[in-house]
């Protein structure tokens, strides 16, 4: 993700007061299910959802539904071709364009629910049978992080909901909700009538592997609302890395590889034109059994058609740190494609697509192997001085690798960490991916996130400011207050 423009910043310091409170109310053994409507306007994506959780005393418990039902998902992305990245002042009058919109549409889709109590108040101030108009039991929104601005535009509408419903609100960390993701598609699919006790997979705790356009961390959760970041990207991120070898590298012939509608992103293209067969076209892929085979530069695992001049060098191949870096990858692709010019066949620009996401997408998996041997201790003292740094814990195996964000969309890339994990030791690892829909932004991962904070008794004052930078192992640190249940 390239951004273009200055991002507008805050001219007051941040609000220290209370941004979660819990709730002194339980908040298990509901008598009636919950109901959530979120936001989402972090970047360019306008989204909202309205998204409910049974009890397993419903209705829908006993007719063996699942345990959440997604009653209405959209979102509209703001048209930011003509930039060659996402400028901030197209995506935050796309949110003022269309946000209002979107809200207005998802409001028709809120159960519609009565109690026996309840009625509606007439013109003359007497009461009818009329059902009250639906509304949610609180709203959950995008706080951060993200672009201030767009961040603002979702946050302001949302508490203007809150406050008109008079329900709660509750402000969601943007990458919590992507590592939240799977247990919302386990949840789309669950029975309600299954063990209470079981809980929605994947079971905490559990790393998650959080790759877009804006960022690359991977993320050790150990409870819902503690996650611990194990690494991140020293410079750009995965997806932005993508996005410039696509641009410096895919024929403007292929520009049809793009999906249709508003988009900057070219990483779809470099999969479709260096994959032209989908996952037949990287079948005869060996994964690198050993640190010393991920590493080398002169490898024979190239992905080339035929032998060439030229190759990658991965990068930090000189240390183990817990680390990401891909302008290298970036550097280097644009420097071959200058070196070889016209000269250059489509051929060879299809050998450079493949080679550049396979160097980036191993370097990846190496440091995901680096953190798993770091929970296990398999490396001895340096393993644990690793561990330490990283705070991945001891005596706590971790079963599942989660992949979320948009790159995750990459078939290449998923096949390159199921390999890699089957190859290096961690075949028990299961890699849980979202199907595509779910993987780039959406309002269905904020409502869900949304449901689990406010099952857990959070709530988010009516206070709380966007945050453009909000580191998620300080979920509940700083500016946060923890009321006494």
């Amino acid at each position: 993700m390239v951004l273009l423009g200055r991002r507008l910043r805050a001219t007051r310091p941040v609000c220290k007061a209370a941004c979660f409170q819990t709730s002194s109310a339980p908040s298990v053994n509901r008598p009636r299910p919950l109901v959530t409507l979120a936001i989402e306007t972090s970047c360019d994506d306008t989204a909202v959802a309205v998204l409910e959780k049974h009890d397993n005393a419903s209705p829908s418990a006993a007719n063996n539904n699942p345990v959440a039902t997604l009653h209405f998902n959209d979102k509209i992305t703001s048209d930011n071709a003509a930039y060659r990245g996402i400028h901030p002042l197209v995506a935050l009058q796309s949110h003022q364009e269309n946000l209002a919109t979107l809200v207005a549409r998802a409001v028709q889709h809120i159960p519609r629910r009565r109690a026996a109590s309840e009625t509606s108040v007439s013109g003359n101030g007497g009461a009818d049978s009329r059902p009250p108009p639906p509304r949610p039991d609180f709203v959950s929104v995008t706080r951060g992080p993200g672009m201030l601005s767009n961040l603002n535009a979702g946050l302001d509408f949302a508490k203007g909901l809150a406050v008109a419903w008079g329900v709660p609100l509750v402000g969601v960390h943007h990458m919590q909700a992507h590592a939240l993701t799977p247990r919302l598609v386990d949840a789309l699919a669950r029975p309600a009538a299954a063990d209470e006790h079981a809980g929605v997979e994947p079971a905490f705790p559990f790393l998650s592997l959080l790759a877009s356009g804006g960022h690359t961390l991977l993320v050790r959760s150990a409870a819902l609302a503690q996650h611990e970041v194990v690494a991140a990207t020293l410079d750009v991120a995965l997806g932005d890395c993508v996005d410039k070898v696509a641009r410096a590298v895919v024929p403007a012939s292929h520009s049809s590889a793009l999906p249709p509608g508003p988009t900057h992103v070219s990483g779809p293209a470099l999969e479709a034109f260096a994959f032209p067969l989908g996952a037949a076209s990287y079948s005869s892929y060996v994964p690198p059994a050993t640190r010393g085979a991920e590493i080398d530069a002169a490898s024979s695992r190239a992905l080339c058609a035929q032998p060439r001049g030229w190759t990658f060098t991965p990068p930090l191949a000189q240390t183990r740190s817990l680390a990401f870096s891909f302008t290298s990858l970036t550097a280097q692709a644009d420097r071959l494609v200058a070196r070889l010019g016209a000269a250059m066949t489509e051929e060879e620009r299809r050998d450079v697509a493949r080679e550049a996401q396979r160097v980036a997408f191993e370097h990846v998996a190496g440091r995901v192997v680096l953190a798993l041997e770091a929970a296990d201790g398999r490396r001895g003292a340096k393993a644990r001085r690793g561990q330490e740094r990283a705070g991945t814990g001891e005596g706590q195996r971790v079963e599942t690798l989660v992949l979320s964000g948009g790159v995750a969309a990459n078939g290449f890339l998923r096949h390159v960490l199921r390999r890699v994990l089957d190859v290096r030791g961690f075949a028990h690892v299961k890699l849980c991916v979202p199907p595509t829909w779910l993987c780039t932004d959406n309002a269905a991962m904020v409502a869900w996130t949304g449901i689990e904070m406010f099952e857990a008794g959070w709530r988010s004052g009516l206070g709380i400011r966007a945050a453009g930078k909000w580191p998620l192992g300080e979920l509940l640190d700083g500016s946060f207050e923890r009321m006494g249940n």
